[in-house]
């Protein structure tokens, strides 16, 4: 038993010696981008706000400094940066898509709207569209010189998860669908499977060379997946996330940019 006013031996909680940000959110946080062209990090969350943190790296030491931050109606969802890093998309279970002009300090205008809450987005700078994935079951693809959305993909479930490697787009719905698409014929589904993973999908990334996919689930597993017929052989799953009889869901996977290894997030919550 501690004594009262001592502190008990623990593990180390923080082994990488990691940089919590100032003024985190007051809840869950639902999605991370960094800016692609600053040392800016934009987070969403639970508590229905958008937050923007500058990283200032000093020597061998890492700062936050709180930016900005703006609201939506309800807990948002999911978020992305405009390839000139100059705008972040953002959605949620208001069923809207705010663009907020950060760099110019401008107010945020709604973009998009569905159906239902929004659960994923993704800017394709080749093709100048955004992408929003929603529990109305479709997929929307918006120019945003237009009020209404260029086009409308019915999908066989709500949408989960996507990821975008132009021309590979990869969606993850209810049932475990995972819908290819190729974005040069965006208006066609490329090819159809079940996730090789026996429980909820919760995250994609694509292969760097668009050749495939990851997959990661609540089940404490992440499998690859190629894509050709041909390259089957090479497809397998894998345990991670786990400690003990305790198993922990795979939030979020993506790629180093340079060196390609897999990156994965997980939440026990």
């Amino acid at each position: 038993m501690a004594t009262f006013g001592t502190t008990s031996a623990t593990a180390n909680p923080n082994p990488n010696r990691s940089t919590e940000v100032s003024q985190p959110p007051s809840d869950s946080v639902s999605s991370l981008c960094f800016s692609p062209k600053a040392n800016v990090l934009v987070a969403t969350s639970w508590d229905n706000q958008v937050r923007c943190w500058e990283i200032i790296k000093t020597g061998t030491s890492v700062s936050t400094v709180p930016k900005a931050s703006i609201s939506h109606e309800q807990p948002v969802l999911c978020s992305t940066w405009k390839d000139d890093g100059t705008t972040v998309f953002s959605g949620g279970c208001d069923k809207q898509v705010k663009m907020w002009p950060l760099l110019s300090g401008g107010q945020p205008v709604t973009v998009a709207m569905h159906d239902a809450p929004i659960k994923e987005i993704a800017w394709v700078p080749e093709m100048s569209l955004l992408v929003t994935g929603s529990w109305d079951k479709t997929l929307r693809y918006w120019d945003l010189r237009q009020p209404n959305p260029a086009h409308v993909q019915q999908l066989p479930e709500r949408c989960y998860a996507l990821t975008v490697r132009h021309p590979l787009m990869v969606v993850g719905t209810a049932d475990r669908n995972l819908i290819v698409f190729n974005l040069q014929n965006p208006q066609t589904e490329f090819k159809r499977v079940i996730s090789p993973l026996k429980y909820q999908t919760r995250c994609l990334a694509a292969f760097p060379d668009q050749q495939g996919f990851l997959v990661g689930s609540i089940e404490g597993r992440v499998g690859v997946h190629h894509i050709d017929d041909s390259q089957q052989s090479k497809n397998f799953t894998f345990k991670c996330h786990r400690e003990g009889n305790d198993i922990y869901s795979v939030n979020s996977l993506d790629f180093h940019p340079v060196r390609y290894f897999i990156l994965n997030y997980v939440n026990g919550a």
